[in-house]
């Protein structure tokens, strides 16, 4: 779509670069932005281990064990005032460890657990979650949705 100005910053850990591709991030993260109608944002994503995101997860969610994914957002707290016109939504890490055991053992491609994931991590930077039924349900049929035009 014309009018969309997205800065996505792409980290992957050693030796992860072997099995994603940064160009297949951010192309679904483009797709996720767009879908929802985000005008100009700047995203960074992390593809790291379980250890990393196991310390990640026990010192900002007080839970101690990793998982599959995390969202940092920019737009939680103080209000940030952006300089120009570009909305700092914040990061999503992944943890490639964790995604390579989920798609084994729900028997789908790794690229399409990581796409699920980075897809789930950039809704709950846009505002959305699952803490009660009716929010995990609309959250699902958005995930869903993006991830049929990806």
């Amino acid at each position: 779509m014309a009018g969309f100005q997205h800065d996505i910053l792409i980290t992957i850990d050693e030796p992860y670069g072997r099995y994603v591709a940064a160009d297949d991030l951010e192309r679904v993260a483009r797709a996720a932005l767009e879908a929802e109608g985000v005008p100009g944002a700047e995203l960074g994503i992390l593809i790291t281990d379980d250890a990393t995101i196991h310390d990640l997860n026990r010192q900002y969610a007080d839970e101690d064990k990793p998982t599959d994914v995390l969202s940092f957002s920019l737009r939680e707290g103080e209000e940030f005032v952006s300089p120009d016109e570009t909305e700092r939504l914040g990061e999503v890490i992944i943890s490639l460890d964790t995604a390579k055991r989920q798609a084994e053992e729900a028997g789908r491609p790794l690229e399409a657990e990581v796409s699920h994931l980075l897809v789930h991590g950039i809704l709950h930077l846009l505002g959305y979650d699952h803490a009660e039924p009716e929010e995990e349900r609309a959250m699902q049929e958005r995930e869903q949705a993006i991830l049929a035009g990806v």
